[in-house]
């Protein structure tokens, strides 16, 4: 081979490499794109989840505290503490929600782009785009749903007990001890 055939083929393969490797990431890009499209609705949901938890944890704490409270008013204050979660709800779901999908692909998106390859990705969109996983996806909270309740029903007469018996021994340690008010600063007779 010649001379300037050599130095012309040598520069053609040298452009034509990182355009190929641009096509590649261009179309890795795409492709992780489409797979966070995709995984939208499970991402929202994660950030439903997040956004709730500390409404949820709340909740569980004021139930013993609303079972202490005289009975007349005890129905007036569950729902205006239900009404403060709801507002919580309302302000903090959309709003960690929203940063969830925008956070997605500069944190997910790297992540699938490294340790997949190109073909890969096309698989999991493959997939994803199946009639059968949506299928099975969408049902993914009825599934837990049932399963949630089989095992409460099949533990309760166990857990109920422990339950009660943990909520009134932390009761009575955090219920100051009665009797006569004692004020160490106060001078001896």
């Amino acid at each position: 081979m010649n001379k300037p055939v050599f130095i012309a083929l040598t520069l053609a393969c040298a452009l034509v490499a990182p355009t190929a490797a641009l096509a590649q990431s261009n179309g890795k890009k795409e492709l992780v794109a489409k797979i966070l499209q995709l995984q939208q609705p499970g991402i929202e949901a994660m950030a439903r989840q997040m956004a709730e938890q500390p409404a949820m944890q709340l909740m569980q704490q004021a139930g013993p505290a609303l079972q202490r409270l005289p009975a007349e008013r005890r129905e007036a204050v569950a729902k205006d503490v239900e009404a403060d979660m709801r507002k919580y709800a309302d302000e903090a779901v959309p709003l960690v929600r929203d940063r969830a999908v925008k956070a997605a692909p500069t944190t997910i998106g790297p992540i699938l782009e490294e340790r997949f390859t190109e073909d890969e990705l096309r698989q999991v969109v493959s997939m994803l785009e199946s009639p059968t996983i949506r299928k099975f996806q969408g049902m993914a909270g009825d599934m837990q749903k049932a399963l949630m309740e089989k095992v409460v029903a099949d533990t309760r007469a166990e857990i109920e007990p422990k339950a009660r018996a943990m909520t009134t021994s932390v009761s009575k340690r955090l219920t100051p001890p009665a009797g006569p008010a004692t004020n160490s600063s106060a001078p001896k007779k």
